[in-house]
């Protein structure tokens, strides 16, 4: 969240917000203890009997390539494509934060926090569904990990709210000055007009 203060009607929100999130991570949790795994470390861990269940339940690699349609077999080779402007977008981001996000004295994302590999662990998956969601999770984390550097320059440079609805807003929207409210955006950008770091 941001520093700066924001209303207290938009602080209780906010607290109810992070209060429901805590309340779903602990639905999540029921509900792994009824798919019978556990998470040891990052690693999740199945009961045996639920392994051998998911084993069976895997499709070959051949019947699932032969199962294909053909605009998924057409199509297949564009999606992974985007392969390469991920990863450019992966290293640009990367070294775009590692140079200035110092200089500003904003805190660097911790990019692990961002790609999270476990599907892998599952049995029922063949080995090109477990390379789909590597894709999926990878693409996906990296849009993440992305938009949390794009919103922490956000707070730095322009900490100011729309005066249209934003969809999918960063978390530290929320403290922005709102849009028009020339005195609180000055107070916000006051460490630009010192040439200083917050």
């Amino acid at each position: 969240m941001s520093e700066f203060p924001v209303s207290e009607n938009i602080d209780r929100l906010a607290a109810q917000i992070k209060l429901l999130q805590g309340e779903l991570e602990a639905e999540f949790a029921i509900h792994r203890a009824k798919l019978r795994y556990t998470l040891q470390g990052k690693r999740a861990v199945f009961e045996e009997e639920i392994l051998r269940a998911h084993r069976e339940l895997r499709v070959g690699l051949a019947k699932y390539v032969f199962n294909a349609s053909l605009l998924t077999i057409l199509t297949a080779p564009v999606i992974y494509a985007m392969i390469v402007p991920f990863v450019i977008l992966d290293i640009a981001i990367t070294i775009y934060q590692w140079i200035c996000f110092p200089v500003y004295g904003i805190e660097k994302v911790k990019r692990s926090d961002y790609f999270i590999f476990d599907r892998y662990h599952l049995a029922y998956l063949n080995i090109l569904e477990a390379i789909n969601c590597a894709y999926c999770s990878y693409g996906n984390g990296l849009m993440a990990y992305a938009s949390e550097i794009s919103a922490r320059t956000e707070q730095y440079w322009c900490p100011i709210k729309h005066a249209r609805k934003v969809i999918a807003a960063h978390e530290h929207y929320v403290g922005f000055a709102d849009f028009g409210d020339a005195e609180t955006f000055r107070k916000k950008y006051g460490h630009l007009e010192r040439g200083q770091g917050e």
